[in-house]
């Protein structure tokens, strides 16, 4: 790694440790949470972590995964003005258009990628304000855990996040499509994995929603 860049990868460690500290003190008592499924913080190797999503608090309890920085995509338009202009800029995210056809930024993930980071990736490209379970899904997660040899991370949740209310997440455990690693890609293969994809997110909602609901009944008996 170019000198350079090794130091610029130490601010954006202190930074996220920062980051640690606030979610910590002040951003769990205020928006609580309870994690469930694979609960152990994946710190071993860089992981393509994917969420559904609800709100913009969203990147907050999936970059809490992992101990580690974490840069994720945001919308272009983050990076125009104000005060997300700075915060996207010191979180060194990765600026994307909401078609999810963004070369630069696929190649900005894969080169952070490869450097030994993770990055996050909401599918969905925007937040899901309708009754269905998921909006669809754009491509772009499952061709670049694969091209990229990075196990993709599902973290899902049923309900938005909303202010002294306990929420609930789900950590999935890794999917891998090493089937295809040594494997020309065509468009159906990257079709059927980003079905893939979507359902064990399914599942995982699921799952998680049978959580919530037993909870929720045992506490109105």
């Amino acid at each position: 790694m170019a000198k350079k860049e090794k130091a610029k990868l130490n601010k954006f460690e202190k930074w996220f440790r920062t980051i640690r500290r606030v979610e910590r003190i002040f951003y769990r008592p205020l928006f609580p949470y309870k994690k469930h499924g694979h609960t152990e913080l994946y710190d071993d190797k860089p992981y393509i972590f994917v969420g559904n999503h609800l709100s913009l608090l969203d990147v907050v309890v999936i970059a809490m995964a992992t101990s580690k920085p974490v840069h994720f995509m945001a919308k272009r338009e983050l990076f125009e003005k104000g005060l997300m202009k700075k915060f996207v800029t010191k979180c060194q995210c990765i600026p994307v258009n909401r078609d999810g056809t963004d070369v630069k930024a696929i190649m900005q993930a894969m080169k952070y990628l490869k450097n030994g980071e993770s990055i996050i990736i909401f599918p969905e490209g925007t937040r899901n304000k309708s009754e269905e379970i998921f909006l669809p899904f754009k491509s772009g997660a499952a061709a670049l855990s694969i091209k990229t040899r990075t196990p993709i991370v599902p973290v899902v949740q049923v309900k938005k996040i909303k202010f002294l209310r306990r929420s609930h997440v789900m950590y999935g455990e890794p999917v891998e499509f090493s089937e295809y690693y040594d494997k020309r890609l065509t468009e159906e293969d990257i079709q059927e994995c980003d079905k893939a994809l979507c359902e064990k997110m399914l599942e995982l909602y699921n799952e998680l929603n049978e959580i919530t609901r037993k909870k929720s009944k045992k506490k109105n008996k």
